[in-house]
């Protein structure tokens, strides 16, 4: 089984060297579903936001545009490279709201209990092994305020009945064969937030390239203190 320190690292080090490419290489075709989520969010004037893996920072920019000048914007990504280039984003775009920006792992937050309204996350979560994919989400849930809204996006699996396309055939095998070329895979979503204790309240069938993607809007229930 791959050590899930080395698959962390190794998805550190590809981002790097993506970095100053990333938009043109994956972020035009993402944008659209990524925006998708960030609507679902509903972000309100004055609340305080997170975005785990924020990657080049155009979402950062559409978050910080509806906290407003009394809002905040916090976000983590693995990535260094990631980080300067969202950074000179931020610098060019001087956003009304107070934005940080920090690299951090997904799996241990850098952030009390309770301090989010609201948090959203898009191509992340596929990036963990399937045995991982709880650690991010239960830390969400621990910086999520009751009644907070969680929005994320991900790549789909294909639902019963239906054929997977030609496309996500391959990227399937790829990911299998070449992980360090094609770090993400499908996951169920909607079950893998249930099963963190979220109230799923929306999802949304996409496609990017033929391959399903799902947003997904839940919520952090209100008679829970921590999940």
């Amino acid at each position: 089984m791959p050590d899930p320190n080395s698959l962390h690292e190794s998805n550190r080090a590809f981002y790097d060297r993506i970095s100053e490419a990333y938009d043109l290489i994956a972020d035009s075709n993402e944008r659209a579903a990524r925006l998708v989520g960030i609507r679902e969010l509903a972000l309100k004037p004055g609340e305080t936001v997170l975005e785990v893996g924020f990657g080049t920072g155009n979402e950062i920019l559409d978050l910080a545009a509806a906290a407003g000048p009394q809002g905040k914007v916090h976000g983590i990504d693995i990535s260094p490279g990631m980080l300067a280039v969202a950074q000179r984003k931020i610098a060019k775009a001087r956003p009304a709201a107070a934005v940080e920006l920090r690299v951090a792992d997904a799996r241990e937050l850098p952030y009390g209990d309770e301090s989010f309204d609201a948090v959203y996350s898009s191509f992340t979560l596929e990036l963990f092994p399937p045995e991982e994919i709880a650690l991010p989400l239960r830390e969400i849930g621990r910086v999520l305020r009751p009644g907070g809204r969680f929005s994320n996006v991900s790549m789909a699996k294909v639902k019963p009945g239906q054929h997977a396309s030609t496309l996500e055939e391959v990227y399937i095998w790829m990911h299998r064969n070449f992980p360090h070329i094609v770090d993400c895979r499908p996951i169920d979503g909607p079950a893998r937030l249930a099963e963190a204790g979220f109230e799923i309240t929306k999802c949304i069938d996409l496609e990017i390239w033929t391959m399903p993607v799902t947003a997904i809007l839940a919520i952090k229930p209100p008679g829970r203190v921590k999940l």
